[in-house]
């Protein structure tokens, strides 16, 4: 299934049902009273996380929703039928933005988490509404009232705990496919991950975490080069980045200065999440060049520096290791 993280729609309620002229006509009783009823409420638009979609891609093919309108009124004083809600299901992790695209109208983060954001309008009223004391007999009614209309932005951000953050073929496809069972697309050039991947990855029986892998960035990144800031966007849920070097680089130290600068400018909070640094590649590399370039990073992070090698396994255990300790130590603040 082709993955789609960005989508915008047209949504409108229901409008409300018409109420209703209409008197009581019985045998006997010639001067029956206003007895039209009221409208039904049209229907609202709900959104709902469903946790088995993983895309945005149903609404490339479907971009405008209609709720129904309500029924209208009836005599004998019956009530128009309310219309149902129209419910519209997105992935868990949807944020949905107003036309635009900054101001957040719902944030839909849990399974089976509902949010209704636009209602219905209400019925309008049937003559016996406006019966009196000195109208018995009223000959009006209200039409039902408008719904709401809106067109609005959905963005998927995923739920991952620990996201892979690094310039094109740093070789974060090669170890997120190390670290769990995920099978992204790997291959010897830049932007062979062109959508976010996803894998578990687990320590033991008891102990597991989510790790995503965003598309490489490039410079220019948070002012939306190379669709930047969307690839940003869904590390801003994630509770660890893992910066990714790649150690045959010649300049290791620019590499991680230039990340850093990307998550500074692009804001909502990146630059202050908890990071690991890493440099992979430590196959290609001689014991003098690891050693140079890990000293190089250290000096530009101010961080110890995990050496490994996605391809020769060499040092995913204690990586994995201490990914999970920060993970564990953000699970026990949001349980107090």
């Amino acid at each position: 299934m082709k993955f789609l993280d960005e989508a915008k729609i047209y949504l409108r309620s229901g409008d409300g049902g018409d109420g209703v002229i209409a008197f009581r006509r019985e045998k006997f009783i010639p001067r029956g009273g206003p007895d039209g009823g009221d409208g039904g409420r049209g229907g609202d638009i709900v959104f709902e996380a469903d946790p088995s979609l993983n895309t945005l891609i149903d609404f490339r093919y479907t971009q405008h929703f209609r709720a129904a309108k309500g029924g209208n009124g009836a005599g004998d004083d019956r009530k128009g039928r309310d219309a149902p809600p129209l419910i519209i299901r997105v992935p868990v992790g949807t944020v949905i933005l107003a036309d635009d695209k900054k101001t957040v109208l719902a944030d839909l983060v849990r399974p089976g988490q509902r949010v209704v954001l636009l209602k219905g309008g209400d019925g309008g009223f049937g003559n016996a509404h406006f019966k009196s004391s000195t109208n018995r007999a009223p000959r009006h009614a209200t039409p039902g009232f408008p719904g709401e209309e809106a067109w609005v932005w959905l963005r998927l951000k995923l739920i991952a705990e620990a996201g892979l953050l690094g310039y094109p073929n740093a070789g974060k496809s090669s170890l997120l496919a190390a670290l769990s069972a995920a099978h992204p697309k790997i291959a010897d050039y830049p932007f062979t991950t062109l959508h976010p991947e996803l894998g578990v990855v687990r320590l033991d029986d008891l102990r597991s975490f989510v790790l995503a892998d965003v598309p490489g960035l490039i410079e220019g990144a948070h002012q939306g080069v190379g669709l930047g800031t969307r690839f940003l966007g869904h590390l801003e849920r994630c509770a660890v980045l893992v910066h990714l070097i790649d150690g045959a680089e010649g300049d290791v130290a620019a590499r991680y200065r230039h990340l850093r600068e990307e998550l500074l400018h692009y804001g909502q909070g990146l630059a202050e999440k908890p990071e690991l640094v890493v440099l992979n590649k430590a196959d290609l590399l001689s014991p003098q060049a690891r050693s140079a370039r890990r000293r190089a990073l250290e000096r530009a992070s101010g961080r110890f520096v995990h050496v490994i090698s996605a391809q020769t396994g060499e040092g995913l255990a204690a990586l994995a290791e201490a990914v999970f300790a920060v993970i564990a130590e953000r699970r026990r603040e949001q349980a107090a």
